[in-house]
């Protein structure tokens, strides 16, 4: 072999090596990343494992929260069929799980429970799950339940249905109405008694009566006359939670109503130097079915409120609208209004602003929960507009004779 052979055969078996190493370096480097590879899918699965952990273990919490609640629960899917349902709601239905999971909830037939209101409160005629609603339903026997209907977001058309029981609650509420209507049928009689003697003083039929003597028996006459008051509205208030309000409706003008109770009301306007408006169409409106005696207390207690609550030198516009199937009462006043944070209770029991009790004036706070009441009941609707320090204007609709 040659010199130059020899060279040859050195520089190929050296190219060789290198090859091999170059090789062996690939696979090493190719091993490593294999074992990484591995261990990033390692630690994926151990996160995928852990994350269904978390989640198996959220959702036994949440199952095991939901069977235990104190209301009855369905989850409904787009089709109305149940997916879950608690113990409560089974105990209601008087069924078991397996009876009714997976089934329309209005297929299901009940022979402890008519359905027929609880199908009509969740989905009404069609038998469509509502999107939103909250209705209190009496299901016999003094059973109340408030059934709420929620609309699942990002669900894809799923439902939460919730049977809150008010039994407990409505019974409580009774109790309450009792009880102030038997004190108020208590208070009545002596209150009565009391009424007549002190006006046959003042009249003189016991003998004569010093200048003194009379004033302080008016004042005792006045302050008997505010408790009667007080308990007739509480009368009235309890008849209305008992369901006894009762209406002889008839069909009447609405104007001749607020002329009657405007005119016994002018001593208290001339007494405040308040002025009365009425603004009320020359030609005749259309009858509205009423009762009179009740729309005479809805009529009494906004006009009294608009003294009471406006300023002396003040005005008290009152307005009536023919409006297509309803007759409009507007009572406007220039008085102290109503707070903007409490203007969502003006129509509960016993409220009263907090400007008008700093202002020391008289009142039970039953007024206008009363007047809703009748108001309500005669299927019209109230509403008011107010702002502190500028007065408040009250609004109701009667429906026109024939309409309702």
């Amino acid at each position: 072999m040659t010199k130059k052979e020899t060279k040859k055969t050195k520089n190929s078996s050296s190219e060789f090596s290198k090859d091999l190493i170059s090789i062996e370096s690939c696979n090493v480097s190719r091993g490593e990343d294999l074992r990484r590879i591995r261990s990033a899918f390692l630690n994926i699965f151990e996160d995928v494992e852990e994350a269904r952990n978390i989640a198996v273990r959220e959702k036994n919490k949440t199952m095991l929260i939901i069977e235990n609640l104190d209301d009855g629960l369905f989850v409904l899917d787009k089709n109305s069929k149940i997916e879950i349902v608690n113990s409560y709601a089974l105990e209601f239905l008087q069924k078991a799980k397996d009876e009714i999971i997976q089934k329309n909830i209005f297929k299901i037939k009940s022979e402890k429970v008519d359905l027929k209101i609880f199908f009509e409160v969740i989905g009404g005629k069609n038998k469509k799950i509502k999107e939103v609603s909250r209705e209190e339903v009496c299901f016999g026997n003094k059973l109340f339940f408030q059934v709420s209907v929620l609309s699942i977001a990002g669900s894809g058309g799923e439902y939460l249905v919730i049977l809150h029981d008010i039994s407990k609650d409505k019974l409580i509420d009774q109790m309450k109405t009792e009880f102030v209507s038997v004190a108020a049928h208590q208070l009545r009689t002596p209150l009565s008694a009391i009424k007549w003697t002190l006006k046959m003083m003042l009249d003189g039929d016991v003998g004569k009566l010093t200048e003194e003597q009379i004033e302080f028996l008016n004042k005792s006459y006045e302050s008997n006359e505010r408790m009667i008051m007080l308990v007739n509205d509480l009368l009235n208030v309890s008849r209305i939670d008992e369901g006894r309000f009762i209406y002889k409706p008839e069909a009447l003008q609405i104007e001749d109503v607020i002329k009657e109770i405007s005119m016994s009301e002018e001593t208290s306007l001339k007494k405040k130097k308040l002025k009365l408006l009425l603004n009320i169409p020359k030609k005749k409106l259309p009858p509205v079915f009423i009762d009179k005696e009740k729309m005479g207390i809805v009529m009494q207690n906004f006009i009294e409120n608009s003294i009471k609550y406006t300023p002396s030198g003040g005005k008290i516009t009152i307005s009536v609208e023919d409006l297509k199937d309803d007759i409009l009462v507007k009572i406007k006043d220039t008085g102290v209004g109503i707070p903007l944070d409490q203007q969502d209770r003006i129509f509960t029991k016993f409220f009263r602003g907090e400007n008008v009790i700093r202002l020391e004036t008289e009142g039970s706070g039953l007024g206008l929960y009363t007047v809703k009441n009748i108001i309500e009941s005669h299927t019209g609707k109230v509403w008011f507009q107010s702002e502190e320090n500028k007065g408040s204007t009250f609004f109701f609709t009667l429906p026109k004779a024939g309409q309702n």
